[in-house]
């Protein structure tokens, strides 16, 4: 019994750190709760909205914000240059490539 307390006592840093380490490894991420992907909106989402509504010509602007890239719906997105100026204000403010940046075309509602 003596002996193995004193391997222990001998080993007991070497123990600490991999009983730290499984803890960490069970460690709960707190990525399982909150909302499902898709709902709700960003904060980021909301100030492109509001700003590329300001866009000349784009008119009703929806956005799709994720790491991956980001979505635009526009009234105006028929138009080349109101598609190329929305393109440019997205990829100025997220640094998205103009391929992560898709600008699709509204129905209108009249």
């Amino acid at each position: 019994m003596s002996r193995a307390l004193e391997t222990l006592g001998k080993y007991k840093y070497l123990l600490l750190l991999l009983l730290l380490g499984l803890i960490l490894l069970l460690w709960p991420t707190g990525g399982g709760g909150g909302a499902a992907p898709g709902e709700g909106r960003t904060e980021a989402e909301a100030r492109l909205e509001a700003v590329l509504g300001e866009v000349s010509g784009a008119g009703r602007v929806s956005v799709l914000y994720s790491d991956e890239g980001v979505a635009v719906v526009c009234e105006g997105a028929e138009s080349a240059r109101v598609r190329l100026d929305i393109v440019n204000a997205v990829s100025a403010y997220t640094g998205f490539g103009s391929d992560r940046i898709k600008v699709l075309s509204m129905e209108r509602s009249d």
